[in-house]
């Protein structure tokens, strides 16, 4: 996805960023500070965000289809009923995450950290 589509681009300093509900499909996030980001709603189908921080950050209803979360670190995140269907977590940090509900079907958790993590 085009940088001037969504306006981020990698790296990004997006800490407690409400972006909820945007369509953020394909969008490059790699290594962005999502840190407790409110995301909920927001569709990041096939969305790279390897090396990305989403410690405390808010995905409930999020859609993480497809995604690549490659060493991403999601200590803590609210994953509640995201669709995480198909989304690469290898080598994630879930430790702490809420996945209540979430759709985890053909995810990849090689390698994942996930000490204290709720389904």
């Amino acid at each position: 996805m085009d940088v001037e589509e969504t306006g981020l681009v990698e790296g990004e300093n997006l800490r407690h960023a409400d972006l909820r509900h945007r369509k953020l499909a394909g969008a490059d996030l790699r290594f962005a500070d999502l840190t407790a980001a409110c995301l909920m709603g927001v569709d990041l189908t096939d969305a790279s965000l390897d090396h990305a921080d989403l410690s405390h950050a808010d995905l409930t209803n999020a859609v993480l289809a497809g995604a690549d979360l490659s060493d991403a670190c999601l200590r803590r995140a609210r994953l509640r009923n995201a669709d995480l269907r198909g989304a690469r977590l290898v080598n994630a940090n879930l430790c702490g995450a809420d996945f209540e509900g979430a759709d985890i079907t053909g995810a990849d958790f090689t390698h994942a950290r996930i000490l204290g993590a709720v389904r």
